[in-house]
């Protein structure tokens, strides 16, 4: 339908000058909006946020060692505080009691990270740096104390001032966990940089995430198993005073708590020691829990679709009404007869599938849809783009026409073209 407004209709709707200033506000505010709503999203993945962790060398590093010695003169203070400093970085490691000489013997690098030395006096924080070869019979993963976790992604979320971040901004709790020498430690850590794409997928919202098609993508881009999330929460008395913090260990896509602890900081200068100190005590509850058996990789995301089968097949036997031979009817049906017809001697071939994610529930279901097509060995998404455009790689037997003749089947709407299958609802 078309309307015509002539020049006599526009002179008589005359707009009075607060409808003429409201249209000038109006549109300025409009024009602004797209500046601003453009420079934002630009903003997502710019800047200078990620913090490349230290490399998990052959060697354990022990840092954050105080000591405060006495001597006759101030190099031989600096000499018996070095050996003291051996002594509490070997205590705490968990090291069998050794003569100070054995210890010595192990102890690759001094590091000095603020040392103070009078005539008589030295006062200093150091880091112990122990050689693996020698100390690892003795302490971490190689001292034979204790299983070895899987590799587990590590996702450190800050609490501060009412918001709650992981890699968005540098924060001084990703700095701490990047940081921490990971060597001694029976867990296996995958500790992202946060920088780029990263801020985007990794998350406080992941947190509260349960789909484990979601979580299986994730922990697939950085070959992980599992998930933990240390949480670190600092509540500021007042501007330059005490920082307390409340520490929450806490795993699994189901978001598990482990244990808490509370510490407290004099000043933001002395904010950092705590985090290191509350660095270490996370992992002490990890470790704790990997010794119990408790840390173990939730079977339902490395599973596959077999737990999720079995887990529906369960429920079902639970819903339907009871009888004779409905459970044996209900059970061997859906398992062998599609599959039968799919392996059946047909080449094996890799199919990229392009799929619309306007959000992570379209992720799920592209992926499920996929993943149950008869003769798919694997599928797994290769760039992800919420609110965009998704690109997964599909190996199965048949290659993209039996892919399509499937989706088709399920009601999707598919196309091929460029050596691609594109699928939509």
């Amino acid at each position: 339908m078309a309307y015509t407004i002539s020049q006599k209709t526009l002179r008589s709707a005359r707009i009075s000058p607060m409808g003429r200033k409201a249209l000038i506000i109006g549109g300025v505010a409009a024009l602004a909006l797209c500046v601003v709503g453009g420079v934002r999203l630009a903003a997502q993945i710019e800047g200078d946020r990620g913090i490349a962790p230290l490399a998990n060398s052959e060697d354990i590093q022990v840092n954050g060692i105080q000591v405060d010695v006495t001597g006759k003169t101030g190099a031989e203070a600096r000499l018996a505080g070095w050996k003291q400093a051996e002594k509490e970085a070997w205590k705490k490691l968990g090291g069998p009691d050794m003569p100070t000489e054995s210890i010595d013997a192990m102890v690759s690098s001094v590091v000095i990270g603020h040392e103070q030395v009078g005539p008589r006096r030295y006062m200093a924080t150091l880091g112990v740096i122990f050689d693996k070869a020698k100390a690892g019979q003795y302490v971490g993963s190689g001292a034979g104390t204790g299983p070895r976790s899987p590799p587990l992604l590590l996702l450190p979320v800050l609490q501060s001032g009412g918001v709650r971040q992981v890699f968005e901004v540098r924060g001084p709790w990703q700095k701490a966990w990047a940081e921490f020498q990971a060597a001694a430690s029976p867990v296996d850590y995958v500790r992202p940089a946060g920088s780029g794409g990263e801020s985007l997928i990794l998350t406080a919202g992941q947190q509260g995430r349960r789909s484990r098609l979601w979580w299986r993508t994730v922990l697939g881009q950085f070959e992980a198993s599992d998930v933990v999330s240390p949480v670190a929460r600092l509540e500021r008395q007042w501007p330059g005073g005490p920082i307390n913090g409340t520490f929450t260990a806490r795993y699994g896509p189901d978001n598990k708590f482990l244990g808490s602890f509370t510490m407290t900081a004099a000043s933001e200068q002395d904010l950092p020691r705590m985090l290191d100190q509350a660095v270490t005590r996370v992992d002490g509850l990890y470790r704790d829990a990997l010794s119990q058996g408790v840390l173990q990789p939730d079977p339902t995301i490395n599973a596959g679709g077999v737990a999720l089968d079995r887990a529906f097949e369960e429920l079902r036997q639970k819903l339907m009404p009871k009888g004779d031979d409905l459970p044996a009817v209900v059970i061997s049906q859906p398992t062998p007869t599609i599959r039968a017809e799919d392996v059946s001697g047909a080449p094996v071939e890799t199919v990229t599938v392009q799929f619309a994610t306007p959000d992570a529930a379209a992720v799920d279901a592209a992926l499920a849809a996929v993943r149950g097509v008869p003769g798919v060995q694997g599928a797994a998404t290769v760039s992800l783009a919420i609110g965009g455009t998704s690109v997964m790689r599909v190996t199965a037997a048949g290659g993209s026409e039996r892919i399509a003749s499937a989706l088709r089947a399920q009601g999707w709407k598919v196309s091929s073209g460029g050596g691609a299958l594109r699928i939509s609802r």
